[in-house]
């Protein structure tokens, strides 16, 4: 009797699995339709749709397949608290940007660009 039964929780759980694949896929092809023909206005709501749809994939991902959903509080606080030092991080990188050293080169540093270094003497 508990073959029977494996059986039938694993032909469940692997239902679950295939649809929660399935609309990864979907989420896939929706970032890549979104990224390449929708003419959003600004840089910021491009990016705001993309992390909209990359939490949901994460969510999907976390819940079902590293089996999340059916987990305890701790593991709710542990994953917020995770959530919140990413956040927290990310606000510093983006906080601190204008406090570069002097002669310090970087991407969005348009002062030691190409353009504007003097031309070698001849």
């Amino acid at each position: 009797m508990t073959d029977s039964h494996s059986i039938e929780a694993f032909k469940s759980h692997l239902k679950v699995y295939i649809a929660v694949f399935v609309a990864l896929l979907v989420g896939t092809v929706i970032t890549v339709a979104a990224w390449k023909w929708a003419n959003f206005p600004t840089l910021t709501l491009t990016i705001v749709v993309a992390l909209f749809i990359a939490t949901i994939k994460a969510f999907l991902v976390a819940g079902y397949f590293m089996h999340l959903m059916s987990e305890r509080k701790v593991i709710y606080s542990i994953l917020v608290t995770t959530a919140v030092f990413f956040a927290a991080m990310m606000y510093l990188v983006v906080y601190s940007r204008g406090d570069m050293p002097k002669g310090t080169s970087y991407w969005g540093n348009q002062a030691h660009s190409t353009e504007s270094a003097p031309k070698a003497a001849q």
